[in-house]
């Protein structure tokens, strides 16, 4: 995605959790991985130390897994801040 337009995306993102959600709230993350143990390992190091509950499943054949995280968060901002976080690994794709 290009800077600009992941700007926008996050911007547009924020106003709708804004107006969506009654802050603190739970907010589910969910992403597709390649199935690497040091990728996997990555997102939860970015989830230590939240309360998260995280959930795994790997696909039928394997290559990927899905994560599901399940957070308590004080604002629209942290959800951004981890959705920036875990865009820093490669390969994985944020739903």
């Amino acid at each position: 995605m290009a800077q600009e337009n992941t700007e926008e995306f996050y911007a547009r993102l924020k106003e709708q959790l804004e107006e969506s959600t009654e802050w603190p709230s739970n907010y589910l993350y969910k992403f597709i991985v390649p199935t690497n143990e040091k990728k996997i390992a990555d997102i939860h190091t970015i989830f230590d130390n939240t309360g998260a509950v995280i959930e795994s499943k790997q696909s039928k054949k394997g290559k990927y897994t899905s994560i599901s995280i399940t957070v308590n968060l004080k604002n629209a901002d942290a959800v951004i801040e981890k959705y920036k976080e875990v865009g820093t690994i490669e390969g994985v794709i944020s739903l």
